[in-house]
């Protein structure tokens, strides 16, 4: 195993590109896959870089996602205090669960984000983003496309989804932006995220009284779920479900537009755009840290992981690791992107999957047919990126267009 100078703190700054690993990270994954990385609070932990490594991991339960196990440690500054005893586990946040309690909720929710359930919704989701091109193509150039367009999209799906009144959308947008970002006060975070699940749990409540026709609905009618769980889970399925798919169109849009030739490819063969799709899922992969805690010494990439460790994954890493990727920072829309990362591995593996896939062919082929002359207003160097939020995109899209769309 090569030998590297051990990390203190996780390396964050993208100067490879907006679109690739840090240098750093990408070093130490061709060095040392599984690779110690010094904590700014001084716990020495590890960070898992390679494909197969990050792959074993995330499908050995034994490398728990519990935040509750032990003082949660985090590899970068958060201007938050250091924490002195591990945080209380949350109702309903099963992502942050073990079998058997993750399995208890989780199951509750398979139903609702089944394959065949995704294409029903595919001719709504469709209209949805028709209608939010409409008004698009009603602004005048320049606008930022992430207001416009890339967040509005998810956010409706997701509403109509769990039930949640999308004129509410303004408060839970700022509350879910404030909540992710990485350095801030904690009484800025506990702030969003107290203000959040005040407003859920009303909901929650009042769909358990009087039950409708939306995910919600459907949970709150199991009795066996409380309503700190109903709670916590639909505060997982909001955040979640209009975080990742919105900075994966404006981010998506970002890179088609800077590799102008796939990017006309695509527009001539739409045929292409499922494949196109996975290819920016793992060439981008917007959700790219995850945490895990070792329950015990533990075997992974020729390393011992000893008991009670935070250990880092970076499926972006992952994802660009070239022993499982032919030229893995090269975006090839006609590559076969087959066993991507990007949702996760294992049990946790993302619930909402197939409706991202859905919301983003009918977001990215709709968006190539109705302005084919679509084009960055700003120099691509100007593009304001979310280093600073635990979701990757881009903060605004300052995008124009040269002719009426059709």
């Amino acid at each position: 195993m090569s030998q590297v100078d051990v990390p203190h703190g996780l390396p964050m700054e993208r100067d490879a590109g907006p679109f690739d690993p840090p240098r750093e990270i990408t070093r130490l994954r061709e060095a040392r896959p599984v690779s110690p990385l010094v904590f700014p609070d001084g716990h020495e932990g590890w960070l898992v870089t390679g494909y197969e490594e990050v792959r074993q991991l995330m499908a050995d339960t034994r490398f728990s996602s519990r935040l509750d196990l032990d003082v949660i440690h985090v590899p970068y500054e958060t201007g938050m205090p250091v924490a002195t005893e591990p945080s209380p586990q949350i109702p309903g946040m099963f992502v942050a669960m073990d079998p058997p309690d993750h399995s208890r909720l989780r199951k509750r929710l398979t139903g609702a984000f089944t394959v065949k359930r995704m294409k029903q919704l595919e001719e709504h989701i469709a209209d949805v983003v028709e209608r939010q091109l409409d008004h698009l193509a009603r602004l005048a150039p320049p606008v930022d496309l992430v207001k416009e367009f890339a967040l509005p999209v998810p956010s409706l799906v997701i509403c109509e989804l769990l039930g949640v009144p999308y004129a509410d959308r303004e408060k839970f947008q700022a509350d879910s932006a404030q909540f992710m970002v990485r350095e801030q006060s904690l009484e800025e975070k506990m702030g969003a995220y107290i203000a959040l699940n005040t407003y859920l749990s009303e909901l929650v409540t009042s769909k358990r009284a009087e039950p409708g026709e939306d995910i919600l609905s459907d949970l709150a009618r199991h009795d066996d779920l409380t309503i700190e769980e109903l709670t916590g889970a639909a505060f997982l399925l909001l955040l979640a479900g209009h975080e990742t798919t919105a900075n994966m169109l404006a981010l998506g849009t970002f890179a088609l537009l800077e590799h102008p030739a796939q990017r006309a490819e695509l527009r001539a063969d739409p045929e292409l755009l499922p494949g196109a799709v996975e290819e920016l899922l793992r060439y981008l992969s917007v959700a790219d840290i995850f945490f895990r805690y070792a329950t015990e010494d533990l075997e992974l990439g020729g390393e011992t992981i000893a008991k009670g460790s935070t250990v880092v994954v970076s499926l972006l890493a992952a994802n660009h690791d070239p022993r499982r990727f032919d030229n893995p920072d090269t975006l090839d829309i006609h590559r076969n992107a087959r066993g991507l990362l990007s949702f996760g591995h294992g049990i946790h593996q993302c619930l909402g999957q197939q409706l991202a896939r859905v919301e983003m062919r009918a977001g990215f082929g709709g968006l190539l047919r109705r302005f084919p002359t679509l084009a960055l207003a700003v120099p691509a160097g100007e593009v304001k990126l979310r280093t600073d939020m635990n979701i990757y995109g881009v903060h605004a899209l300052p995008v124009t267009w040269t002719e009426q769309p059709a």
